[in-house]
C-alpha cells in the first residue's frame, strides 16, 4: 500500500506542474493575442499564400493545356486531310465533265469505259462521305448564298429576280463543318 502512495504523490506534483506551467502558457499566448501576430508569422502566411497561388495558376494551366490539346486534336482528327481534299476536287470535277459529255452514241460503243468511270465516281464519292466531305450542289433557280457559292458572274436574265443562280458552273463542297470549296455560280442580275 505504500506504493500506491507514491504513485498518488507523484501525480499530484504532475498535476502541480501542469497547473503551474499552464497559466504561464496561458499568459504568453494572451499577451501574443494582444501585440498581434508576429513578423514571422507573418512572412509564414504571406509565404503560404503565395505558394497556393501558384498552385492554383499552374492547376488551371494544366487544365487549359488540357483543353487546348483536345481541341487540336479533334481538329487535326477532321481538318487533317483538307489539303488533301481539296486536292482531290479537280478529279472530281475531271470525272464529272468526261461522264457529262459522252454522247449516248459514244456511252453505247464504250459501255465499260463509261461503266469504269461511273464505278469510279461512285467510289470516289463515298470517300469523300467516309471522310466528311460533302457536295454543294446548288439547282438553276435557287438564291445566292455567299456562304456557299461564288459568283463566277453576273447577268440579267428575264424571268429570274436578282439573286437567283442562272448557271452552275462547278460544285462546291464541305468538309464537316468548313467550306473546302465553294459552288462556282452565275447570278441574275435583272431589277427587280
Amino acid at each position: 500500500m505504500a506504493d500506491m502512495k507514491k504513485d498518488d504523490f507523484l501525480d499530484d506534483i504532475a498535476a502541480a506542474e501542469a497547473d503551474v506551467y499552464g497559466d504561464d502558457q496561458l499568459d504568453i499566448m494572451e499577451e501574443a493575442l494582444k501585440e498581434g501576430p508576429s513578423v514571422e508569422v507573418n512572412a509564414i502566411i504571406a509565404e503560404r499564400d503565395d505558394y497556393k497561388d501558384r498552385f492554383m495558376r499552374a492547376l488551371a494551366d494544366a487544365e487549359n493545356a488540357r483543353k487546348r490539346s483536345d481541341r487540336d486534336r479533334r481538329e487535326a482528327e477532321n481538318y487533317g486531310g483538307s489539303k488533301l481534299a481539296r486536292d482531290m476536287l479537280p478529279v472530281h470535277d475531271n470525272m464529272k465533265r468526261a461522264m457529262e459529255t459522252m454522247t449516248e452514241e459514244q456511252r453505247a460503243a464504250n459501255a465499260g469505259l463509261f461503266e469504269g468511270i461511273e464505278l469510279t465516281m461512285r467510289e470516289l464519292l463515298n470517300v469523300f462521305e467516309k471522310h466528311g466531305i460533302k457536295r454543294i450542289a446548288p439547282e438553276v433557280g435557287d438564291r445566292f448564298d455567299p456562304q456557299q457559292h461564288q459568283a463566277m458572274f453576273e447577268a440579267p436574265l428575264p424571268g429570274t429576280k436578282a439573286g437567283d443562280i442562272i448557271q452552275v458552273a462547278a460544285e462546291g463542297f464541305m468538309l464537316h463543318d468548313r467550306l473546302l470549296r465553294p459552288a462556282q455560280v452565275g447570278v441574275s442580275s435583272t431589277p427587280a
